[in-house]
Formats: structure tokens, C-alpha cells, sequence
């Protein structure tokens, strides 16, 4: 039975993230927050964190089982394994030589009209801020056969739209001959699934082919977050990212003309070691010029084992929160503008969620955010709405 993280329970599976320090932070205040509620409990830790620093975790009080990103679909063995012996039980090994993409089924996910489904594990990119690819291994990539079962089976469930996500989505494919655009087909091929979304990708991969036979697919969402990182080349460089600020201008300009009323989403990072006020200033301009329709700004967040942990000139850590605010400030005016781009447009919206003031909360297909009076029985499905004003964080809406 499945109970609320604050209330005591038998067996806790905690799935941890390796991205930041506050990321690992959090993980570890979880697992402590878990033995409290009960020393007795059985603690199972997973993910990234889990991977790179297994000796650390297996120290924290409470762990009883220990597995990284490897073999998780023996989780439950283990579990029940610690339940009857004693010890620790560490089975995190090497998953640099891991070439096969782990198929652990979707048995449930937190919406109701929108299901996450991961087809693609591992990164090649190496970054020199991040460790992921440490984390996470090679490249790999879910058979599309297995791809198709698991949508029909979301199909049946009632859900209407499907986000494809991955570690490095753009590669999905490369280790078994396919193409992104492969697994795109297949799911917009299965009857019941309304819409086809893709998770955060890398730039450098979306060529004008790929956008095109894209745009073919009418259940595809022309929406794209394109990770941009930073918005000047030198900075670029240092982080060995695989494109310049004029590639990724361009990719945006394709975009754009391929789809009616796309939106660009971004991630972008304040304060990597060596950003002068120069450099960061180009990164504000060039965000400026891209006018993102919504942007994740965060501080650089040092990742012992990379590259940029033991580059020179390491910024503050107060200045890269105020090159971050100053980020955020930016490319919310940008979120503003874009938003009221979308009044006067007639949008199929799909119903999520029932707000706390009454209102229904759902998304176009561009992923703007819309509220619309109505039926909460009108949740999942798809209504034609034309969007009248701007409040705050959401379109208002009016159904048609």
C-alpha cells in the first residue's frame, strides 16, 4: 500500500538527482527524514546521486539498500531481500559499459492526461560542468516495438498526450539505427494518443530535416526546449557545448518558420568559472534577442569529478545569484511578451487539473499555460478556446 511521504511507513525507495549540490543536498535530507519516521523502516536509495557517491550514501543511517542506475528493476529482490537479512546491501557497479536501455514498464504516473515515458538513458556530451554522463553511461535507446506497447497501454489508460524524455533525448536512436523522428511516428501512430510532446533536447541535432519531417506529424507539439546554457561563445567553448550562439540563433529561425506559433523553452546557467561581466553580458543579450517563451535560470554549481570543478576563476557565489536574478528578471519580461503574443488566437487547450479557485488549469499545444471557467468532468479532454487576457503566471481562456 501506498502511503504519504509524512506519514511512517515499512519500506521507503528514495530516487535521488546528482545535478546541483542542492540536488544531493535534498536527497540526503530525505533519507534522513525517512528514518525518522521510522528507524525500522527499510531505505532503498537509487539514481544519480546513488551511483557516483554510493560509499557516502551507504553511510547515512538507515540505508539498508543501496543501487545506482543500473539494474533497477531488481529493486524489489532487494527490498524484500533486506526485509529478511541483515546488512547492506550496495549493488551499484560500473555503468560506463552499460549498452542496453533498462525497459522497467510505466505502471502509473502523477497526471491523469499526460504521461511521461522515457525512451532514451545515458549521455556521450561531456560537458565540463556536468557529471551525468558519469552517472548515467553511454547512450541507449528503447526499442521502438516497446515504445509502441507501452503507449497503447497509456492509450487504454485514458491518456491523451504522451512527452517523450530522455537523458539526451536528441541522441535518441544513434546506438541502434534509429532517429528521434522514428519514435515521434510511432507514438503519434497509436489510436487514442492526442498529442506528442518532446522533453528537453540539445540544439545542435534539430537540422532542418528533423524539423521538417517533425512538422509532417499534426499530433506533434510545436513546442522545443532547447538547452542553451549560455548565450556567449567564449563561455560555450569553456563548457564544451557542441554549438555557437549563431547554430543555435539559426536552429531557433528554423523553428520558427517550419511552425505556426511555436514556443522555445531554455535552460541557462549564471556564473560559470571564467564568465567576465563581458560574457555575461552577451549571454543577457543574446536571451534578449531569443525572447524565450519561459527560461530555467540557475547558479553554476561546482560537480567534483568534472572539468569546470578545477578550472580557474571560479565566480562568487553571491555574483552568480545576481547574474542569476538579473537572468531571471530578463526572460520573464521575454515570458510576459509571449504570453500576450497568444491573446486573440483560438488554441485547442487540454484540461488537466481543477484549481483551488474553481478555474481549469490546461495547456495548448505550444505549452502555454491557460485557465478556463467549466466542469470538472471536463478534465482530460480537448477544448477549442480562444485566449483573452494575461493574469500573472496563466492565459485566460474562453471556451468556443
Amino acid at each position: 500500500e501506498i502511503v504519504d511521504f509524512s506519514e511512517p511507513a515499512d519500506f521507503y525507495i528514495i530516487n535521488t538527482c546528482s545535478v546541483t549540490h542542492l540536488g544531493e543536498r535534498k536527497s540526503r535530507q530525505l533519507i534522513r527524514r525517512a528514518n525518522r519516521l521510522n528507524d525500522n523502516a527499510i531505505i532503498a536509495v537509487t539514481g544519480c546521486y546513488a551511483q557516483i557517491a554510493s560509499d557516502e550514501i551507504s553511510k547515512i543511517e538507515g540505508v539498508r539498500v543501496v543501487i545506482g542506475t543500473k539494474q533497477r528493476d531488481k529493486i524489489v529482490d532487494l527490498v524484500e531481500k533486506a526485509a529478511r537479512e541483515d546488512g547492506l546491501f550496495n549493488e551499484v557497479n560500473d555503468v560506463m559499459h552499460m549498452h542496453e536501455f533498462e525497459d522497467i514498464p510505466l505502471y502509473g504516473t502523477p497526471h491523469r492526461t499526460r504521461a511521461f515515458l522515457k525512451i532514451q538513458d545515458g549521455c556521450c556530451n561531456f560537458c565540463s560542468y556536468c557529471i551525468i554522463p558519469y552517472a548515467r553511461g553511454r547512450v541507449r535507446s528503447r526499442e521502438l516495438d516497446d515504445i509502441k506497447n507501452e503507449v497503447t497501454s497509456l492509450a487504454k489508460s485514458g491518456y491523451s498526450e504522451i512527452v517523450l524524455v530522455g537523458i539526451n533525448l536528441s541522441c535518441y536512436g544513434t546506438d541502434i539505427g534509429l532517429e528521434l523522428c522514428d519514435a515521434v511516428d510511432a507514438v503519434c501512430g497509436v489510436d487514442g494518443i492526442e498529442r506528442v510532446r518532446l522533453g528537453s533536447l540539445e540544439p545542435e541535432l534539430m537540422s532542418t530535416e528533423v524539423l521538417n519531417r517533425l512538422n509532417k506529424q499534426a499530433k506533434f507539439c510545436p513546442q522545443f526546449h532547447l538547452s542553451l546554457q549560455s548565450g556567449c561563445d567564449e563561455t560555450l567553448k569553456r563548457m564544451n557545448r557542441k554549438y555557437t550562439t549563431e547554430e543555435y540563433a539559426k536552429i531557433v529561425d528554423n523553428i520558427r518558420s517550419i511552425f505556426d506559433n511555436s514556443s522555445i523553452t531554455t535552460d541557462i546557467m549564471t556564473g560559470f568559472p571564467g564568465e567576465t561581466e563581458e560574457e555575461f553580458e552577451k549571454s543577457c543579450k543574446f536571451a534578449e534577442k531569443i525572447a524565450f517563451a519561459k527560461a530555467h535560470i540557475f547558479p553554476y554549481s561546482r560537480r567534483e569529478g568534472t572539468v569546470a570543478d578545477k578550472a580557474p576563476n571560479q565566480v562568487p557565489n553571491e555574483l552568480k545569484k545576481e547574474r542569476a536574478n538579473i537572468m531571471i528578471d530578463i526572460t520573464e519580461k521575454t515570458r510576459q511578451a509571449f504570453m500576450k503574443s497568444q491573446i486573440g488566437l483560438i488554441q485547442e487547450v487540454l484540461l488537466e487539473t481543477r484549481t483551488k479557485d474553481g478555474m481549469l488549469e490546461g495547456y495548448t499545444k505550444n505549452y502555454t499555460p491557460v485557465l478556463i471557467e467549466g466542469d470538472k468532468d471536463m478534465c482530460g479532454k480537448i477544448v477549442k478556446a480562444k485566449i483573452e487576457k494575461v493574469d500573472g503566471e496563466y492565459c485566460i481562456a474562453s471556451i468556443i
